[in-house]
């Protein structure tokens, strides 16, 4: 396997080696910047002050990212979006969205709701979804349930007891803070007990409302039997049943029709701050990376030079107080020299105790050992050590302050358990393999310029 790398990485040049290794260790910052609603829903009162509130920090981060990036492309989108969400809270229409499975009735069941006389002048508007779990796409269903995301309440139709891919379906929309109705709907299909046993299921399943309805019934055939002895048949069509529904709808618009607002128009704020951060985020993790390497072949010097083979030394010199501060300037956290001093140890201490320093020397040496003249080289471990340990901390900080809404105006404001997760992610999606020989053989480079490529035996 380091054969092969080698033979497609000799073929790139520094800059290109350098831009894979950031992708490499920066991928996994992009993932989670996938905004998730209900995370950040969660414990938040939703009023019109909090949402208003969440409005005006909003602005914040598109001033800031105007402020570091006049000419970003996105600004204008940005503020064009933010501008109508300020609107939003004086909204009274309430958007329902109508999902469900194939053939679970949503086209008639809005039909007949639009006719109800005692909703048909209220300020319901119904928007029938796509059909989830149609298979259509392997994402399809994500796209479906993130476009219910901006409805004020969902009328999720079923036709008889869940399955697993609807009940999962309702568990995220519950985690999500998404207001939900379960219909059960075409109960007329079933027997009279079997309706009984099926609503029940569902109410303990999903620990929640359920209503039952009849949208379009299935014609009833009628008897009847004359005087003269003659019996006349003929099919009827029942009248839908929709009343549990319809007096369920009444009572969401009298007592939480400006709640559901206030909450919808809370998570598109979220969606679009943190469409916001991402962009404010990317313009400094590019400023960032220069700030990283150069420590990092700083420390691979240091340590070359002068070989501390003593993992405690080893993980402190790989944390340079100067680097926490020029990270923590571009990401506006103020911290002064002896604060990153403290931050810098507190790191050390962490990647000991994580085992990182240990783990990530041995995967260095596995690694220089395919290379006979570079691994006995005084020094070479611990430089190449020494540097790939500053990076993992760089990331690591990037990452941590990105996550930071205020200044740490205090040694004391770092949250230890946080930034253990942060290692511990940075390090895992920084042990693969292609990316950990390709930071190897830089640092070789760097290191020993006259020496042959890493995977090559000489």
């Amino acid at each position: 396997m380091l054969d092969s790398w080698h033979d497609s990485i000799v073929q790139v040049g520094e800059f290109a080696l350098l831009s894979a290794l950031a992708v490499g260790g920066g991928f996994w910052l992009l993932q989670k910047n996938r905004p998730q609603w209900g995370e950040q829903l969660d414990n938040i009162v939703v009023d019109r002050a909090s949402v208003e509130s969440a409005i005006n920090k909003t602005e914040v981060v598109i001033n800031q990212l105007a402020q570091e990036a006049v000419n970003h492309p996105n600004l204008t989108t940005l503020r064009e979006q933010l501008a109508k969400l300020t609107l939003e809270l004086d909204r009274r229409e309430i958007q329902v969205a109508v999902t469900g499975g194939k053939s679970v009735g949503k086209s008639t069941v809005i039909q007949i709701l639009k006719n109800v006389e005692t909703l048909s002048t209220t300020s319901l508007q119904y928007t029938e979804t796509a059909p989830l779990f149609a298979g259509l796409s392997e994402n399809s269903d994500a796209v479906a349930l993130s476009e219910l995301q901006k409805f004020d309440f969902v009328l999720f139709l079923t036709n008889g007891d869940l399955t697993d891919s609807e009940f999962q379906v309702l568990q995220q929309l519950k985690a999500e803070k998404q207001s939900t109705l379960l219909v059960f709907n075409k109960q007329d299909q079933y027997q009279l007990d079997e309706r009984g046993t099926i609503l029940q299921s569902l109410k303990q399943r999903i620990s929640g409302n359920v209503v039952a309805t009849s949208a379009s019934p299935l014609p009833v055939k009628v008897r009847k039997h004359e005087p003269d002895g003659t019996v006349q048949e003929w099919m009827e069509q029942p009248k839908p049943d929709v009343q549990q529904l319809t007096q369920q709808l009444e009572e969401v618009l009298a007592q939480q029709g400006q709640q559901l607002v206030c909450t919808t128009t809370m998570r598109k704020v979220l969606l679009l701050k943190a469409e916001a951060k991402n962009c404010l985020n990317s313009i400094r993790r590019d400023r960032s990376t220069p700030i990283i390497e150069q420590n990092q072949w700083i420390a691979a010097a240091a340590a070359f030079a002068n070989p501390i083979p003593a993992l405690d030394i080893l993980a402190t010199a790989a944390i340079n107080a100067q680097m926490v501060m020029d990270l923590g300037n571009i990401y506006q956290q103020k911290i002064s020299l002896e604060q990153a001093q403290q931050v810098a140890g507190t790191m050390g201490s962490l990647m000991l105790k994580l085992g990182l320093v240990e783990l990530s020397t041995r995967a260095v040496t596995g690694i220089l050992k395919t290379n006979a003249v570079t691994f006995v080289a005084g020094g070479m471990v611990e430089g190449v050590s020494a540097a790939y340990l500053t990076r993992l901390a760089g990331l690591s900080l990037v990452e941590y302050f990105e996550q930071q809404e205020i200044a740490l105006e205090t040694g004391n404001g770092l949250n230890l358990e946080k930034l253990r997760q942060v290692l511990q992610t940075v390090f895992q999606q920084n042990q693969k393999l292609a990316v950990l020989e390709a930071f190897v053989k830089q640092g070789v480079k760097r290191l020993l310029p006259e020496a042959k490529p890493v995977g090559v035996v000489g």
